[in-house]
């Protein structure tokens, strides 16, 4: 990653992905998007318990939708059930206890879950980012494994059961992190060279979009997309990127913001028009690339708003 394009992509960071910049998106945003009935219709959200993946169970229990957390830790998961029950007055909602790094047991559950439920709409949105280079039991590095292997195979698994319903969905959440990385498929688990996990977790959210564009071109009554949620304050930027957090707490989405383009393409008809396999932030479809013309069209914002407060 060039040392202009980190400064191009924190500039446009701080413009866009910050509460303000959420605020500004707000602006365009149509309400009644979202006022849905989801009576009837299931929703699978990976990484539930916290965060943005909690955020976004809320909002669709709100609505009469079932919902499947699939999460990592019991304690945790059941804690955040109750609280979604208790919020939505929704009892259709369901625990189910899976570590998204481990390829075997991410395949078990889907192969499973297929078989006994109905299911519409599939958000995946669990992930992790490991500042150490580290193995998982089957001896994949913990990044790969969680947010690309674990995203790949309960997608593909579970491709079967969404082609039986109608308007069938999935919606990943990646980052725009990506925008620093181009693809690099020469070395998927980070073994030559120094580990850098921020550099990891931005490749796999590069290889999230990727997927997206691919699922999307090989299963057309399926509605793909991958989306950015914005610098959210979120316990995982808390525990994985703790001084990005201190010096940018004042500026973070809450996590209702952060997941609010995740339930706007998971449940609403004008999400639903748009092409699959299309890249989201803040509720409209956005590039994928920080392409020539979006590096100068930044600068000449910035110069913009020099001369606007000098002259002010």
């Amino acid at each position: 990653m060039s040392f202009y394009r980190n400064t191009v992509w924190l500039v446009k960071g701080l413009q866009e992905y910050t509460k303000s910049g959420y605020e500004a998106a707000a602006k365009h945003f149509v309400p009644a998007d979202l006022d849905v009935n989801l009576n009837g219709r299931s929703f699978m959200v990976t990484g539930a318990n916290s965060g943005i993946g909690k955020a976004a169970a809320q909002e669709i229990a709100k609505r009469g939708g079932t919902v499947h957390m699939v999460c990592r830790n019991k304690g945790r998961a059941e804690a955040a059930k109750g609280e979604i029950v208790e919020s939505s007055k929704n009892e259709n909602v369901h625990v189910h206890i899976v570590d998204m790094s481990s390829a075997r047991q991410v395949w078990e559950f889907a192969q499973s879950f297929s078989q006994n439920n109905t299911l519409h709409v599939l958000i995946n949105n669990a992930g992790c980012m490991v500042n150490q280079r580290e193995l998982t039991e089957e001896g994949l590095e913990k990044n790969f494994a969680t947010n690309t292997l674990g995203t790949y195979i309960l997608t593909t698994a579970l491709i079967p059961a969404l082609k039986k319903v109608e308007d069938p969905r999935v919606i990943t959440v990646s980052s725009g992190g990506m925008l620093t990385q181009k693809l690099d498929v020469d070395d998927l688990q980070f073994e030559k060279g120094t580990f850098d996990g921020t550099m990891a977790y931005a490749q796999n959210k590069r290889q999230q979009v990727i997927l997206t564009e691919r699922w999307a071109a090989q299963h057309k009554e399926i509605h793909f997309s991958s989306m950015h949620p914005g610098w959210a304050d979120t316990p995982a930027v808390q525990t994985s990127m703790p001084s990005f957090h201190a010096r940018m707490k004042s500026k973070l989405r809450t996590e209702a913001m952060g997941a609010d383009t995740v339930v706007w393409l998971a449940i609403s008809a004008a999400a639903a028009k748009q092409p699959s396999g299309l890249f989201f932030q803040g509720q409209k479809q956005t590039c994928k690339y920080l392409t020539w013309f979006s590096l100068i069209k930044l600068r000449f914002q910035s110069q913009i708003r020099k001369s606007l407060h000098i002259s002010s």
